[in-house]
């Protein structure tokens, strides 16, 4: 004779299995993200992949992440997108949906972390932004993003400062018809004006493009004693090469990127520009969370041997996307995104990583980083901004190309 089962018994023997293979199927917390191999991009996403994998190293030596009592080792599921948004698209598509990732680190560059964003928040995966400065993207009600880096309408603060305090009554700015580069010129413009500096020039341009004589050329006929861009390296390094054959000189000349590797690489020519960093190897944060500034540059020396270049800013905001992921999860203990963005602000204010301060409002919008201004002198760079942390000062005016 067959004795049946009672049905509560049943049912707690499926739900127990059921959780039995959950715990069974983890075996590693998995976090996707997107490089740019080529594309407009390209140097400064891998600049930033660079210090994701510090990160990685770094947290997978610890063990990896603790979650419900047991910690997982952190696995990087990397695609490429190639700085293209319609790629963004499918890709993050992919790495919720097909590669079944736990969270996500957004791509560089406001453009393609617009694509990214919508897609991470309908499908409620938590999204930690590094280079997403766009104000724009925080004002569209997205739940499950934050970010680690000054947003654009903060970053002229210290440079806009130190050029009234320099002397300069006129500006012309130009920019790329992007939204971060349009946020921050918008932003510079109207810092500038309330601090006593006539904005005598502004103007965007479009996308792609590679002739900057007619801008230039415009900009020192409005009698611009300042040149101001939030560009792109690439747009930069034209810039640059076409003021100094054609003898265009500006008494200051601040780029945004103007401290990043390509513009480095360009030697002497890149002599007297100013400008913005969030990370420095002489600036030393009281670090509360992550590796500090040695033990990160120790990291980066031991891990990119080959690699021409020293780590960066964008290096420097990457990890730190990383090390507010990591304290995202041991926080909320749960991979739910609501709770993660809970926890992100749970610990807003009170986390410091080598790039600065993490502090985001109830949108995600970051707050609390000071921008830094450095300025390329003959003898090395320079912190010439905010004064508290400065390793030197300003040289300014710029000697003309023909003295230099």
């Amino acid at each position: 004779m067959t004795s049946k089962i009672p049905q509560f018994l049943l049912v707690a023997t499926v739900l127990c299995a059921s959780v039995a293979a959950s715990a069974q199927a983890r075996t590693s917390i998995k976090v996707g993200m997107t490089i740019s191999s080529t594309g407009t991009f390209a140097s400064a996403s891998q600049s930033g992949e660079r210090g994701v994998q510090i990160w990685l190293d770094d947290v997978n030596k610890r063990g990896g992440i603790a979650l419900a009592g047991k910690k997982y080792p952190v696995e990087l599921v990397k695609r490429d997108d190639r700085s293209d948004k319609q790629l963004v698209s499918r890709v993050y598509d992919s790495l919720i949906n097909e590669e079944k990732v736990d969270v996500l680190i957004a791509p560089f560059s406001s453009t393609l972390v617009g694509v990214a964003a919508p897609i991470a928040d309908s499908n409620k995966k938590y999204m930690v932004s590094w280079a997403g400065s766009s104000d724009q993207l925080f004002q569209q009600g997205y739940q499950s993003i934050v970010s680690v880096t000054v947003q654009a309408s903060q970053l002229p603060v210290t440079s806009t400062a130190l050029t009234a305090k320099l002397g300069v009554k006129k500006m012309a700015i130009v920019y790329a018809d992007d939204p971060f580069p349009a946020s921050t010129a918008a932003a510079a413009r109207d810092m500038a004006e309330k601090a006593g500096i006539k904005v005598v020039l502004f103007e965007k341009y479009a996308k792609g493009t590679k002739d900057f004589a007619i801008l230039l050329q415009k900009a020192q006929a409005s009698g611009a004693e300042a040149l101001y861009s939030p560009s792109n390296d690439g747009d930069l390094i034209s810039m640059v090469r076409q003021m100094k054959e054609r003898e265009i000189n500006f008494p200051m000349t601040y780029m945004v990127y103007g401290s990043a590797p390509p513009l480095m690489e360009m030697g002497k020519d890149a002599n007297y520009l100013f400008s913005h960093t969030q990370f420095d190897p002489t600036v030393k944060w009281k670090v509360t969370d992550g590796l500090n500034t040695d033990q990160f540059l120790a990291a980066y020396k031991r891990l990119f041997p080959n690699v021409v270049s020293g780590a960066d800013f964008q290096t420097a905001l990457a990890y730190g996307a990383g090390v507010v992921l990591e304290k995202s999860i041991g926080t909320a203990n749960s991979m739910d995104a609501a709770k993660l963005k809970q926890a992100a602000m749970d610990i807003s204010g009170k986390t410091i990583m080598v790039s600065g301060q993490f502090e985001i409002d109830k949108t995600g919008f970051q707050i609390g980083m000071k921008p830094i201004v450095l300025q390329m002198q003959p003898d090395g760079m320079k912190i010439v901004a905010p004064e508290e942390i400065a390793t030197g000062k300003a040289i300014y005016p710029a000697p003309a190309w023909t003295k230099r």
